[in-house]
């Protein structure tokens, strides 16, 4: 009892000062993407917060894992470190005895690795997608900041306005460039709107003037007009989008029989199973000498983790692809860590089966 609670208890403390350094540094870094992706245009800048949180959610499998096999090896380097698994091996337990403390303490951050994998991870991802997509069926003049130059969706033209109107429909002494076929026009009108005629989109401008130039010849023709229509795209509609598979809720994907979402589900359900063995590599990678202050076994518990999930990754673009089924994908990668784990331990046990006494050299008769 003493036991399990003690280890339980520092793992705990671990885990929690671990998880709180990630997640400040992937704060910083996914902010630091948003902010730039904001600045080009890609997402509106009041919907940052939103795709910052649910960025972080998105992340959160991997980063509970990382903070579970950091805290599994630190804690259990420290207890073969201060001499006190010596303490315990005196008195009975074994390697294989801190499983069930491990896996007592582990359990509810497998659950929250669970839900965030298959639950909470793919409605992040929708959201996401949601917040970008109402943000490019926007007109292109309600991306435009006032003083601000802005590209088009499209990257053909340059907006600038000096004002919106309310609803941000249209905009006030609008001026655009315009480049296509070899001609470039620099349009300039006091007001310009967006409508949709037909399933088209246009921008409507009104009282202004066309400079037209043959970027090949140099010749210039001016124009003016009271309203002028520009074309500005098709509208699209929603339906008609391919369905991103990282937003798909994991029972539609069991529903499909596609490889992509055979892909998806063997990231999903690895992410559990990697979480897992996370602990029972970290069992296995943290054991050391008192006699010897090194530091080797943290340097392979990082390697075995960075290519660990490098293989996910890896499993993931084979299934997707048509070159592995998923179940077997599923069982050569995270069957054979979890294998090579408790095969460690009970070699480290002495390979004594449950049970076992240990074997003594029988005494050589005395002549």
């Amino acid at each position: 009892m003493l036991f399990d609670s003690s280890v339980r208890r520092e793992l705990w403390r671990s885990f929690s000062g671990t998880l709180v350094v990630l997640l400040t540094v992937l704060l910083t870094m996914v902010l630091i993407r948003i902010l730039s992706q904001a600045t080009k245009g890609a997402l509106a800048p009041t919907d940052v917060g939103l795709v910052l949180s649910y960025t972080v959610i998105g992340q959160l499998p991997v980063l509970l894992a990382l903070a579970l096999f950091v805290s599994v090896v630190s804690v259990l380097s420290r207890i073969w470190r201060d001499s006190e698994m010596v303490v315990w091996q005196a008195s009975g337990a074994r390697q294989a005895s801190f499983i069930r403390p491990l896996l007592g303490m582990a359990w509810p951050v497998l659950l929250m690795v669970a839900g965030a994998a298959l639950v909470a991870r793919p409605w992040a991802q929708n959201q996401t997608q949601v917040l970008k997509y109402r943000y490019e069926q926007r007109s292109d003049m309600a991306r435009v900041a006032p003083g601000q130059f802005q590209v088009s969706a499209d990257g053909k033209r340059v907006f600038f306005i000096d004002s919106h109107s309310d609803g941000l429909q249209s905009g006030r002494n609008v001026f655009m460039v315009t480049t296509a076929d070899g001609q470039e026009a620099v349009v300039t009108a006091n007001q310009g709107q967006v409508q949709v005629i037909d399933g088209q989109r246009f921008l409507v401008l009104s009282h202004g003037e066309r400079t037209q130039t043959d970027l090949s010849t140099g010749e210039k023709a001016l124009s003016r007009f009271e309203t002028a229509k520009v074309r500005m795209g098709e509208a699209i509609d929603p339906n008609d989008v391919a369905p991103d598979m990282r937003s798909l809720p994991t029972l539609a994907l069991l529903a499909l029989r596609s490889d992509e979402a055979r892909g998806e589900l063997v990231w999903r359900f690895g992410l559990v199973w990697a979480a897992f063995n996370m602990v029972l590599a970290g069992l296995s990678l943290a054991a050391g000498n008192a006699r010897r202050h090194s530091s080797w076994n943290l340097v392979y518990a990082l390697l075995v983790f960075v290519v660990y999930f490098n293989l996910l990754s890896l499993s993931q673009t084979w299934v997707s692809r048509g070159k592995l089924p998923w179940d077997g994908a599923l069982l050569a990668v995270h069957g054979t860590l979890t294998g090579a784990a408790l095969l460690v331990v009970w070699w480290r046990d002495g390979a004594r089966w449950p049970g076992q006494s240990a074997r003594r050299p029988s005494p050589k008769a005395s002549p």
